[in-house]
């Protein structure tokens, strides 16, 4: 079962993230590729709109965790790379519809350039699936 690990030593998290986040290593650990906004026919859903873009991401984070087995409440990690950082809270509202808590770990970080000039937002994760 997944837990968040909070430490009094550390401020609490401004965003929708744990500080750290457990889980019992048995199982199946998934590591799902950089995620953009790319639909199954390979377009790119919403151009110019993060709030559309990262719906997209997080669909597609989603599918690709079911694909393995699991479900978005068996990711513990996700590392988010973003063209504007200023998008923060419009991000952090929309991924509170997705990741129910104990929420995993995260890392948001702003980039300059991605693959297509296009995304605006990239998400990684890693999923540990229970064993059954």
């Amino acid at each position: 079962m997944k837990t968040n690990i909070t430490s009094d030593k550390l401020a609490k998290p401004n965003g929708h993230f744990s500080q750290a986040t457990a889980i019992e290593a048995r199982g199946k650990l998934v590591f799902v590729s950089g995620m953009t906004a790319r639909t199954v026919d390979g377009t790119v859903a919403g151009i110019g709109s993060i709030e559309k873009q990262t719906h997209q991401v997080c669909q597609n984070v989603q599918a690709a965790v079911e694909a393995a087995g699991g479900t978005l409440d068996d990711v513990v990690r996700v590392d988010v790379y973003v063209r504007n950082i200023e998008h923060f809270a419009i991000i952090q509202k929309i991924r509170a519809e997705y990741f129910a808590a104990p929420m995993p770990a995260s890392t948001m970080v702003e980039v300059s350039k991605m693959v297509n000039p296009d995304y605006l937002i990239e998400i990684s994760a890693i999923a540990v699936l229970p064993n059954g």
